[in-house]
């Protein structure tokens, strides 16, 4: 057993995905199970089409748009087929017939958005981090001003890196924020199209949110599958065929429990303070060491390893024993990843420090 470290019940929730949830969406989403709106009814039995789930989609929509500052000229979707559908959409919406498409390598989901464009049409990577494993955020290149669209993926899961800030350009900005949307301050209008799977910080897995500058679509010469058609989904209000209503739900609990508690700005703040805390005790600690570049490190997903590899085992056993849970990190970076998502409490950051420093002081 760990010495000096309390006996807990709490779990502590380090998982990179799904993540961690508010208690207080939690509870009031088990119950819309049960009965939502009085109506002695499951949210899972009503009618989409009923102006009980409309008012929530029109709500859920609403709270997008207002959480990242869009303009108008801007509509708000929630689709099913996660990110990863997203690869496919966005160049089939965005890549002319005759354009090109430029794309910024940083990890595998970046690739994967790569890969699907490709499929599509004229496809450049005009920057990667790959040399180094993804360990760093390519900076200082050129943006083609003749692309249709650049597209970034605003931080790496897996490789613990983020952007810092967002590239200016002149051409259209395509972010995937599938892993950091609303865990930060941004200027939705310097994008011209973010996408993001609710499964981090904004709800349940099941739906992904779409906000898209409509000016920029029916432009590709393309015919489309219906169902690929943001054109389609927007003349529909994002129900052009059974949404996934669960999800939505839950995602406009989620952000509703963002805009009572202070916003974008509120969370931000508490954001920083634990990424502080944990960096700076992984910095401090003899064992231990981050695997990214310091200046690119992501708040949301804090990737580490022990020094001497052949301790793992004996760490991963200590984080169990304290109720630390989704810390072992990917294979392809190995050691561990601490996923510091928005419902995240600091009470269980330092849970994970304090382990850290018992390790240290029994054997390092």
């Amino acid at each position: 057993m760990i010495s000096n470290i309390p006996t807990m019940t709490k779990v502590h929730n380090f998982s990179a995905g799904p993540g961690v949830l508010p208690a207080e969406v939690l509870k009031e989403a088990s119950q819309a199970v049960i009965n939502f709106n009085n109506l002695d009814l499951s949210l899972l039995e009503i009618s989409h089409r009923g102006k009980d789930f409309i008012d929530v989609m029109e709500e859920a929509r609403s709270l997008v748009k207002e959480l990242l500052g869009l303009p108008s000229g801007y509509s708000v979707l929630f689709l099913g087929g996660g990110a990863s559908l997203q690869f496919g959409m966005v160049p089939s919406n965005l890549l002319r017939a005759n354009g090109h498409a430029a794309y910024v390598n940083t990890g595998v989901w970046a690739s994967k958005a790569i890969k699907e464009s490709k499929i599509i049409g004229n496809t450049k990577v005009i920057a990667s981090s790959e040399d180094k494993n993804f360990n760093y955020i390519p900076k200082g290149f050129s943006i083609p001003n003749d692309a249709d669209y650049l597209h970034i993926t605003s931080n790496n899961t897996i490789y613990g890196t983020q952007y810092q800030e967002f590239p200016d350009c002149s051409i259209p900005l395509v972010c995937d924020m599938s892993s950091d949307i609303f865990s930060r301050k941004v200027d939705g209008s310097k994008f011209a199209l973010i996408y993001a799977g609710a499964q981090k910080n904004m709800g349940p897995a099941g739906t992904t949110m779409v906000a898209v500058r409509e000016d920029l679509l029916g432009k590709t010469e393309r015919k489309m599958l219906t169902m690929l058609d943001y054109s389609e989904h927007i003349k529909a209000d994002s129900m052009y065929n059974t949404p996934p209503v669960y999800p939505i739900y839950v995602s406009m609990l989620t952000m509703k429990w963002l805009k009572n508690n202070g916003g974008l700005s509120w969370i931000e703040k508490l954001n920083n303070e634990k990424a502080a805390l944990l960096y700076n005790e992984i910095d401090r600690n003899s064992m231990f060491e981050g695997t990214t570049e310091i200046e690119d490190r992501s708040k949301m997903n804090v990737t580490f390893v022990l020094k001497n590899a052949a301790l793992e085992a004996e760490f991963a056993k200590w984080a169990k024993e304290a109720n630390l849970s989704g810390l072992p990190g990917h294979r392809s970076v190995g050691g561990f990843r601490a996923s510091l998502y928005n419902a995240l409490p600091i009470e269980s950051v330092q849970a994970l420090v304090d382990v850290m420093r018992a390790f240290e002081a029994k054997l390092g």
